[in-house]
């Protein structure tokens, strides 16, 4: 028995979509480590690093949109047990930058930086087979700025703190870097 007041009125959804303590959600949360930093886009560019601060190919604004682009349509999870299913979102996978960068993978691990200083570290094979992608549309529409916008990390399948906002780069590790 639920003692009235104590039951929660956020819809668990379907369990084998939603993680265990997670609710559902139609809304989109804005949660940041930081402030929305401003970004423009002539100025805006993507690098594929290899250790070091010299890029191995560095795409702009207008070159990354410009590459062959995925539809990407999934649920998302986020660690504050916040769930969105069915997200719809556009981009360029990993695997497509690293055919038009002609690159094998250097290292088995990589370290995405972002405008505002954030970074996450992520196994290369969790982004790789279509599982991540460097995205700039949800929903139809760009990104919006307090969302990620213009660019995010999208790997629906690890919680969304992993799909880091105002990504500029992916940086390949030899070992797994917090």
């Amino acid at each position: 028995m639920i003692t009235r007041g104590f039951k929660s009125k956020r819809e668990s959804g379907d369990p084998t979509r939603v993680p265990p303590g997670q609710y559902v959600t139609n809304d989109f949360p804005v949660l940041s480590a930081g402030p929305t930093p401003p970004t423009h886009l002539e100025a805006w560019s993507f690098a594929l690093r290899d250790g070091g601060e010299h890029p191995l190919v560095t795409w702009s604004w207008k070159d990354l949109l410009a590459l062959p682009s995925t539809s990407v349509r999934g649920d998302i999870h986020c660690v504050t047990k916040w769930s969105m299913l069915d997200t719809r979102w556009k981009g360029v996978t990993i695997d497509d930058l690293l055919e038009a960068a002609d690159l094998d993978p250097p290292e088995p691990y990589v370290m995405a930086f972002c405008d505002g200083g954030y970074t996450t570290n992520l196994a290369l094979d969790d982004l790789l087979g279509g599982r991540g992608a460097i995205v700039y549309e949800y929903d139809g529409a760009p990104i919006a700025a307090e969302h990620g916008g213009p660019a995010r990390l999208l790997v629906p399948h690890l919680y969304f703190w992993k799909s880091a906002k105002w990504v500029r780069g992916l940086q390949f590790m030899q070992e797994n870097e917090p």
